[in-house]
């Protein structure tokens, strides 16, 4: 058989053998006869047996089982870290026959073993009695110790056995993916402990506040979380958390035309949330580191009019506040206006690129920087595009100016706050003076609010009762203006407070008040602070 080879040629069988001819060797190919490919006859999958369909059914059971235990897993671990929060307002002079009046309910959850609870700002802004219930039904009466409206964080004290108290565990926002699973707790409706799942639909989003700071421009909550899971009122202040229950964020806000969930729900994110609340509880305020400029991103049309490649990205600077740090250090705004899709805009001032190494690709992320390392009285590096040539600017934060606390309860906790006086005021202004035909010359507090049976309240203080918006915030004006406390010039909601920490309960002291224009004099025995 060494002689013979055997070949195979599309598809066919040949046989050749090996001849001598003339002293040559010749390959001789006998007649080929086709030989036809068999292909193997496709058999028809077997109908499934009844077992096959069970062994199916059985394995989607299974799938949905583990699915739901993970769900009653999240949920066990988590609704003891959370509470129910529910506000009463004491109003004495605009509705005395109803000294107090619910107005508001809430979440919260529990920060720490030292009884501290988190909430958000705006459920327990302007409260009197704060009432926390938890898993359990246990209800206690709550103290808020620090509030920052800017964050809408606000920290409220409680004192209850350790064993109440099973602290959320938090995880890193800033891993946070959409498409991942997301789990809401929280109380809406006032229906204790609901649970509702969904995923991240978004990050990165900025949350509008309804305030403004002293020079007329607003501001924004940025990095907030976005999610589908359903979010309704009274879910304010609750937690959104992962597969771990682990938190994410404080569930915030609702984007919806019926005040319902609509799918669109907002988070604060958790790394805001531990930078802001420690120093909550440690000082009971909250600055915002600011630069004091305004500004938009840098998109192709607006590169094209600076003469800059039309793919640089960065955060181009509109406006520069007075006195602003931008201002100390040197940016520049922008002063030459063009036309952008028949639209007028100003382009031609820097172009923030970096801060501290850290790529800015457009104003949101110069913005979510600040908010999640930046500090007050931090010196940052600014990385800068100046006519087209790139600078580094040195810069320091300075705090935000922005809404004075309105309220003498948002005091830190080392201030002896038991001497209780009984009214909420905000700072007197140019503005409020102004309109409220006052020497220009006076500093004090105006008194917004007397709290039904106070000290304040038996001596006659009067609150204000005339709606104004002042520096874009609604107060109401009219009533006393504190301008002394002991013979000691009082020109904060601060300085009022810090006098009066000085105090006991069961001592009087001396106030200087202008009423209607007039000077008058009071002495006020100072009541001990309600336990809330």
């Amino acid at each position: 058989m060494k002689n013979k080879k055997i070949y195979t040629m599309l598809g066919f069988l040949i046989i050749g053998g090996l001849t001598a001819c003339n002293g040559s060797i010749q390959l001789a190919l006998p007649t080929a006869t086709p030989v036809p490919v068999l292909e193997p006859e496709r058999e028809e999958a077997p109908a499934p047996t009844p077992a096959l369909e069970l062994a199916t059914e059985e394995n989607r059971m299974l799938s949905l089982l583990e699915l739901q235990s993970a769900y009653e897993s999240i949920y066990d671990k988590v609704l003891p870290s959370v509470v129910s929060i529910s506000v009463t307002q004491t109003i004495s002079q605009a509705l005395p026959f109803i000294p107090n009046l619910p107005f508001g309910a809430g979440s919260g959850f529990i920060w720490d073993t030292k009884g501290h609870i988190i909430t958000n700002s705006h459920v327990v802004e302007g409260a009197d009695v704060i009432r926390v219930v938890f898993s359990n039904g246990t209800s206690v009466l709550g103290k808020m110790i620090g509030a920052d409206a800017d964050s809408d964080l606000a920290v409220i004290k409680v004192d209850v056995p350790a064993s109440l108290l099973k602290p959320i565990e938090v995880t890193d926002s800033t891993k946070v993916k959409v498409g991942q699973i997301a789990v809401a707790i929280g109380n809406p409706f006032q229906l204790s402990g609901s649970m509702t799942t969904g995923i991240i639909s978004g990050t990165g989003r900025s949350l509008t506040l309804d305030a403004v700071d002293a020079s007329g421009l607003s501001y924004s909550i940025p990095d907030v979380i976005q999610t589908d899971a359903a979010i309704n009122p009274g879910n304010s202040g609750g937690v959104l958390v992962d597969i771990e229950g682990k938190l994410i964020g404080v569930t915030t806000a609702i984007e919806s035309p019926v005040r319902a969930n609509a799918g669109i729900g907002y988070v604060v994110p958790s790394i805001i949330v531990q930078k802001v609340v420690p120093v909550l509880i440690e000082k009971g305020s909250y600055e915002q580191p600011w630069i004091g400029i305004s500004g938009t991103d840098l998109v192709p049309e607006l590169a094209e009019l600076m003469d800059l490649d039309t793919s640089q990205q960065g955060a181009l600077v509109i406006e520069i506040t007075s006195g602003s740090p931008a201002d100390e250090a040197g940016l520049i705004g922008s002063a030459v206006e063009a036309q952008v899709d028949g639209r007028e805009v100003r382009v031609g001032g820097d172009v923030i690129i970096g801060v501290n190494n850290q790529p800015i690709n457009d104003f949101e992320d110069l913005v979510a920087f600040l908010a999640r390392y930046a500090l007050v009285g931090q010196t940052i590096n600014l990385e800068v595009l100046r006519e087209g040539e790139i600078v580094e600017i040195p810069l320091t934060l300075a705090a935000r100016p922005g809404r004075q606390t309105s309220t003498l309860e948002l005091l830190p906790e080392d201030i002896n706050n038991d001497a209780w006086l009984g009214i909420q005021a905000v700072d007197l202004t140019p503005e409020i003076t102004e309109v409220m035909d006052l020497d220009s010359e006076i500093t004090g507090v105006l008194v917004q609010q007397v709290s039904a049976g106070s000290p304040a309240d038996e001596v006659g203080i009067r609150g204000s009762y005339k709606p104004f918006s002042s520096e874009g915030d609604e107060i109401l004006i009219g009533g006393d203006v504190i301008t002394s406390f002991e013979e000691e010039a009082v020109d904060s909601n601060q300085s009022l407070a810090q006098a009066l920490a000085q105090f006991n309960p069961g001592d009087e002291v001396r106030l200087s008040i202008i009423r209607d224009g007039e000077s008058i004099e009071l002495s006020v025995t100072l009541g001990k602070r309600p336990a809330n």
